[in-house]
């Protein structure tokens, strides 16, 4: 992800490969242009500071909405996320997956899910950007600079992976 708080030109390529120069396409703090809302974060009556918190929750529910995306998180994270779901009054982490740099007027978005399988994986992710993009400019007034999209796993329905359906510690054969 770009260093969002900093005058800095240093970044992460798309390629994951670290960039450095002067002249950067996705300067971390663009004071002019782009989206006319982050203007409105600092004005003469008061700042306004946007928690990563809020922008995890945000991006996690708008991956949430697109049909395809089966849950978010690695393993572990799925796992501690089951586990967490049963304990009575226990709720969904809706931010489980997603992790977030923010910025001033900024904000870089790293998300890691498990698809449903069948589903175009490259149609998932511009459909996830999308809506994740277009949730977070919209609800917050920040620019989002980029959205890593990483699949770990494919979820085959009635699969013995499936942590949501085995309720039961009887060994499974496979």
């Amino acid at each position: 992800m770009t260093d969002q708080t900093t005058g800095s030109a240093s970044g992460t390529s798309s390629s994951g490969t670290s960039s450095t120069g002067s002249s950067s396409s996705t300067s971390p703090t663009r004071t002019s242009g782009g989206r006319s809302g982050s203007s409105d974060l600092t004005t003469s009556q008061g700042k306004t500071v946007i928690a990563d918190v809020v922008v995890s929750t945000i991006a996690g529910i708008a991956t949430r909405e697109i049909n395809g995306v089966y849950d978010l998180g690695g393993g572990a994270a799925r796992a501690v996320g089951a586990i967490r779901e049963r304990i009575a009054g226990g709720s969904v982490n809706q931010s489980q997956g997603v992790s977030v740099e923010v910025g001033e007027t900024q904000a870089a978005v790293d998300i890691d899910l498990v698809a449903d399988y069948g589903v175009s994986l490259v149609d998932l992710a511009s459909a996830i950007r999308r809506n994740v993009i277009d949730a977070i400019e919209r609800m917050t007034g920040l620019e989002v600079t980029e959205v890593n999209i990483t699949v770990h796993d494919v979820h085959i329905e009635g699969g013995s992976d499936d942590s949501r359906e085995q309720t039961d510690s009887t060994p499974r054969v496979q």
